[in-house]
């Protein structure tokens, strides 16, 4: 089969690799829909020792949807749709064998590359419910790339008094307005702090989400917040690990600190399921994240238009047939 290793800085290649086989207990699964996670790009975009490439088979990716062509397990038929968490190889593959607790079954119909939405928003939901009830609170989202925009849409749902978002994007800024945001802030124009006092009467936010990773929303994370409100931390670190922190900004709000990642607690697959149910039930439309369609030939363009935010994209979706 065919599959991608990343064997430079930036630099993806197509290699031939043995075909995974299902094991008992396990099913295999051809790819039909990849997506790329912010996440990825902690490893795309950073520089590497020269010693560690090329990375792994099929990293990095773990936004994957496929077609059951073999069931070795009764959890799962030949057919199924499914999202599937691949663990033996990254997902950048044209086929993967797994049990069936990494996966997710789809209901029939639709169009896939929003299905495989689910898989992102899923985590999204699942922080959510590690805050509790939003109704009549007033929250920040600092970034609104694909995961701060899920963020906005679901509180603005669940009843938040206020939504207002950053992002140095206009682009996304209005996205977000048409989603649920009530105000947004492009911090190359607007003082973000000031801006935040200002439309909250000086009283600050309730709940403020750093959702992007970045030394700068890291620090506005506290500065945004009211006396004892809470601080989410959903963002991954993209080149730098670590930073210098605001110590004593954190520390004057004496807020609560909720740290939220669904796979390191072994509640992704649950989530993304519910997300998977709340679209069947037809109550969450994710179709606008979805705005390019590659072919899984190019691989590498799909990183780099996600990657360098080329063409106002958001979610860049390969298909594999």
């Amino acid at each position: 089969m065919k599959g991608v290793r990343l064997t430079g800085h930036r630099l993806l290649e197509f290699v031939d690799a043995d075909m995974p086989v299902a094991a008992d207990g396990e099913v295999l699964i051809k790819m039909n829909r990849l997506s790329i996670c912010g996440s990825d790009l902690r490893t795309y975009d950073r520089v590497h020792p020269e010693e560690m490439y090329p990375l792994g088979l099929g990293v990095p990716c773990h936004e994957c949807l496929g077609e059951v062509v073999e069931s070795r397990s009764d959890g799962l038929a030949v057919g199924d749709k499914v999202i599937v968490i691949p663990t033996k190889t990254g997902g950048l593959v044209e086929y993967v064998a797994d049990a069936p607790d990494r996966c997710i079954k789809l209901p029939k119909g639709g169009d896939l590359s929003v299905w495989m939405m689910a898989q992102p928003v899923g985590t999204v939901m699942y922080a959510i419910q590690q805050i509790g009830s939003v109704l009549g609170k007033r929250i920040a989202i600092l970034s609104q790339g694909p995961i701060g925009l899920a963020f906005t849409q679901l509180l603005a749902a669940a009843g938040a008094r206020e939504v207002i978002v950053t992002d140095l994007l206009d682009y996304r800024l209005d996205v977000a307005k048409k989603i649920g945001a009530t105000h947004t802030i492009n911090p190359n124009k607007s003082d973000v702090i000031d801006s935040i006092r200002e439309i909250t009467n000086g009283e600050m936010v309730d709940i403020a989400i750093e959702a992007c990773g970045r030394p700068e929303t890291s620090h506005e994370v506290f500065q945004a917040l009211r006396l004892q409100g809470t601080a989410v931390l959903f963002g991954m670190t993209h080149v730098d690990d670590v930073f210098p922190f605001d110590y004593h900004a954190m520390y004057l709000k004496i807020p609560k600190i909720i740290v939220t990642n669904s796979a390191r607690a072994g509640a992704n697959i649950k989530a993304i399921t519910e997300c998977v149910d709340l679209m069947d039930q037809g109550r969450l439309d994710l179709s606008y994240l979805v705005t390019h369609r590659l072919p899984f030939a190019d691989v590498q363009l799909a990183y780099d238009t996600y990657s360098e935010k080329r063409d106002q994209s958001l979610k860049t979706v390969m298909q594999l047939d």
